[in-house]
């Protein structure tokens, strides 16, 4: 069995799982874990005592430790998990270099700053320890089912792409320029709209014009965070509709048919709805990474591929920060 480090005892590291049923697919690192079989939970890390004593019994974790050094008594380690808050992540990175696992399983973005984002990808591989970053939708089967249909020419040429999200071009943004990048292939941003700032104060939301490779425009809407969560994705293409609604828990599929009411011109039917796979993707990760570890299989989602979403997201955020400076400060001159 791999032996496991999980560092940070939250909601992402097991919190989401703690009451849901045992038949339920599982939201967290530890919840996928104990459902592969394959890992073992040697250890976690949490500085605050109360959370770190019920996250072990919760998950019948081995030993517990206040910071990354000590756990290095309980080592060695096939793999870590980071589940830390991002503003610790460039620290913690460092730390996790000093135990040396196989493999660090990050959840993303894996620092808060794509140069150290980079610096982070480059020490990684200078010590021969991958790096899968948690976008979770590339584990998704739906998704990789979707990429390769778009691949093979099932839905014929992709014409547009509209996707809406909120709370933070990082945060939120991030999952949705990789999802992008991984349908269509690398995006050119091309412009910005005024910044949204609706949950972080250093993150907005950020709408934005981009392109593909081919000139595809891509466009990404932005909505409030205090109204409710949203995140889809809406793929135009010559041979129909593909939306991804409900952050991927459903999938609704529109064909062409017949206008019944002009005779000559097509439209789009009403569309199929389908259950989508996004809840299983945590599983479909560790599934992936044990692939990984034990059989020399390709990680799904790197440190390079996160790296290239999150410099595109802070090149979003500068420009439109740049470009809203003018108007905040013509309005605090007003007041």
């Amino acid at each position: 069995m791999l032996r496991v480090l999980i560092v940070g005892c939250g909601k992402i590291a097991g919190g989401f799982d703690a009451e849901r049923p045992a038949s339920a697919p599982p939201l967290t690192h530890a919840g996928a874990y104990w459902r592969h079989g394959g890992f073992r939970l040697v250890g976690c890390v949490e500085p605050d005592e109360a959370r770190r004593t019920a996250f072990m019994q919760r998950w019948s974790v081995e030993k517990g430790f206040d910071s990354i050094a000590a756990a290095a008594s309980a080592g060695p380690y096939e793999v870590v998990s980071l589940c830390t808050p991002t503003a610790l992540h460039a620290s913690h990175v460092g730390d996790v270099l000093a135990l040396r696992p196989r493999l660090l399983f990050c959840e993303k973005p894996v620092t808060a700053s794509a140069d150290t984002t980079a610096a982070a990808v480059q020490a990684c591989a200078a010590i021969g320890m991958q790096l899968a970053v948690n976008h979770n939708r590339r584990w998704a089967a739906d998704v990789v089912r979707l990429r390769d249909e778009l691949a093979a020419g099932q839905w014929g040429a992709v014409r547009s792409a509209i996707g809406i999200y909120n709370k933070g071009v990082l945060n939120n943004g991030s999952h949705l320029v990789d999802l992008l990048q991984m349908l269509l292939g690398p995006l050119q941003l091309v412009a910005t709209g005024t910044p949204l700032y609706d949950h972080w104060s250093d993150d907005p939301t950020v709408p934005a014009l981009l392109k593909t490779a081919a000139g595809v425009p891509v466009t990404l809407n932005a909505a409030h965070a205090a109204d409710y969560a949203v995140f889809e994705l809406q793929l135009f293409t010559e041979r129909g509709l593909v939306a991804m609604e409900d952050g991927g828990a459903s999938w609704r599929m529109r064909r062409i048919v017949g206008s019944p009411h002009f005779k000559g011109y097509r439209v789009l039917d009403g569309g199929t709805r389908t259950n989508g796979e996004y809840l299983a993707s945590t599983l479909a990760a560790v599934h992936n990474i044990h692939a990984t570890l034990e059989q020399g299989a390709a990680l799904a989602s790197t440190g390079a591929t996160a790296l290239a979403a999150q410099a595109l997201c802070e090149q979003m955020a500068r420009i439109a920060e740049r470009q809203a400076a003018p108007a905040r400060h013509a309005l605090a001159v007003a007041a």
